[in-house]
């Protein structure tokens, strides 16, 4: 697997799926890896279906929920990611929430990640003085880079505290509200990025929450390495299935 530092070095315009695990159905997984690898998207993040997940708007929550209805769970995951970790090239980025990690034993979650190739984790929920304190030791013993969020109420100083410790990407938020489709960026959002982009941080950025399309993609790349798209493309999903995740992809990146 390409190590997702080489190519954030590399590479701007970058373009990233999220994909909730288990979604459409239980054995989807590996099944919308491989298919967005041969859309040619160049970084993948993988969503832990979460009965509370507090940053994902309704198209994200409903599709962890059909997940879990599925049967899915971490377990199965891990099993899933293993089965395409020697044939999978694009890097993997793991979102989940700290309760999950928590749950499921922190070293045991750490040691599973790693197993399956990821290097790069993103926990909304994880607090930057609980990083500080104990998670950044724990990450560094397994060679694991945290994603910092941040909004547009972040401020200046925490931003500047986030950039010192990031090793990936900063993962700058659109928007204050939760994820989701918004139609085009707005005047407010301009200027949130630009403000952003003239702090002349050290790490990379790149831009998630209402990015849906061409338009939206190309217009959050002007002010950031790169961007996600996430519940654009799950509702893609739910329509039209696994068989025709190209057709979503090729419009953007073409």
């Amino acid at each position: 697997m390409k190590k997702l530092h080489s190519l954030l070095a590399e590479k701007d315009n970058l373009l990233s799926i999220y994909f909730t695990c288990g979604y459409p159905k239980l054995e989807d997984t590996a099944k919308v890896i491989a298919a967005l690898e041969q859309s040619g998207v160049d970084f993948i993040e993988v969503g832990l279906p979460y009965s509370d997940p507090l940053a994902d708007g309704p198209t994200i929550q409903e599709s962890s929920q059909k997940a879990l209805e599925n049967g899915i769970n971490l377990d199965i995951i891990f099993k899933q990611l293993m089965t395409i970790h020697k044939t999978n090239q694009t890097p993997l980025v793991l979102m989940g929430y700290l309760n999950q990690m928590l749950k499921y034993g922190e070293d045991k979650f750490c040691q599973k990640v790693v197993d399956c190739g990821i290097e790069t984790l993103i926990i909304p929920d994880l607090p930057m003085v609980e990083f500080e304190n104990h998670y950044q030791e724990l990450f560094d013993k397994y060679g694991l880079t945290n994603v910092f969020l941040i909004t547009p109420h972040t401020s200046e100083n925490r931003i500047k505290k986030i950039d010192s410790f990031t090793k990936a990407f900063i993962y700058v938020v659109a928007s204050s509200s939760i994820t989701g489709a918004k139609g085009e960026i707005s005047k407010q959002q301009i200027t949130y990025f630009e403000r952003i982009k003239a702090m002349n941080l050290k790490s990379k950025l790149i831009i998630g929450f209402g990015i849906s399309d061409k338009s939206t993609f190309n217009t959050a790349c002007t002010y950031a390495n790169g961007a996600i798209i996430g519940s654009a493309f799950i509702k893609d999903l739910g329509v039209h299935g696994v068989d025709k995740i190209n057709n979503f992809i090729a419009p953007i990146i073409r």
